[in-house]
């Protein structure tokens, strides 16, 4: 493939996506900063649905990393409790709340390297919460994304930050944020993990390299 038109295919794949997820953004509720980053934390490994059933109910009381010390951890855990992981979350949150006071006078810091130092907090996390709630270009690489940049031929690797290197340099850095959101309802939508819906996809026809078995 030319690089002209592998140029002419990404923006019509980029297109299509637009085309298909035109109001495509995070799943998870929230109303500050430090809620989306207690989403984040809460969403590993569990589902945004059940994030979304649990914080609905602690974001009544949880505005700020303030509250979260003020509630302490035994009362924290029981309100996490339909969590994956939820004592380990919890510790988490607890700690990041402590530190963000600490260090940042309770705001959540908007760089990348401020943010991977709080427990709980890697690099797809802190690109979520640059992207969605600073509105700074990141690429958060998740499960979905992953998937469907490597079926659609957008990156050859599997280590995440070699995928999310592959992603910047090929994606306009303007079109980072709402694109990693594409992703990601596309691969819940059609091009899931096992038994992907090739044939009423938009995209896989003329686009996607992946050869379902």
């Amino acid at each position: 493939m030319t690089k002209g038109k592998s140029v002419s295919y990404l923006k019509e794949i980029l297109d299509l996506l637009e085309q298909e997820y035109p109001l495509a953004q995070t799943s998870l509720c929230y109303n500050t900063p430090f809620q989306l980053l207690m989403a984040v934390i809460l969403s590993a490994q569990t589902t945004d649905k059940q994030v979304n059933t649990i914080t609905e109910r602690l974001f009544n009381r949880i505005k700020a990393p303030r509250d979260i010390l003020d509630m302490g951890l035994p009362e924290l855990e029981e309100e996490l409790k339909g969590c994956g992981l939820f004592h380990q979350k919890s510790w988490q949150i607890m700690e990041t709340s402590r530190l963000l006071i600490e260090r940042y006078d309770g705001e959540v810091p908007g760089t990348l390297d401020e943010l991977i130092t709080l427990p709980g907090v890697g690099r797809k996390t802190a690109n979520v919460v640059l992207s969605t709630a600073f509105g700074i270009p990141a690429f958060a690489v998740d499960t979905h994304v992953r998937r469907v940049s490597q079926r659609l031929g957008w990156t050859c690797e599997h280590d995440v930050r070699a995928i999310e290197d592959d992603l910047c340099r090929l994606i306009p850095r303007e079109l980072w944020g709402e694109t990693h959101h594409r992703l990601i309802d596309h691969g819940r939508r059609f091009c899931k993990s096992k038994r992907p819906l090739c044939s009423s996809c938009p995209i896989s026809t003329s686009y996607c390299t992946f050869v379902p078995e």
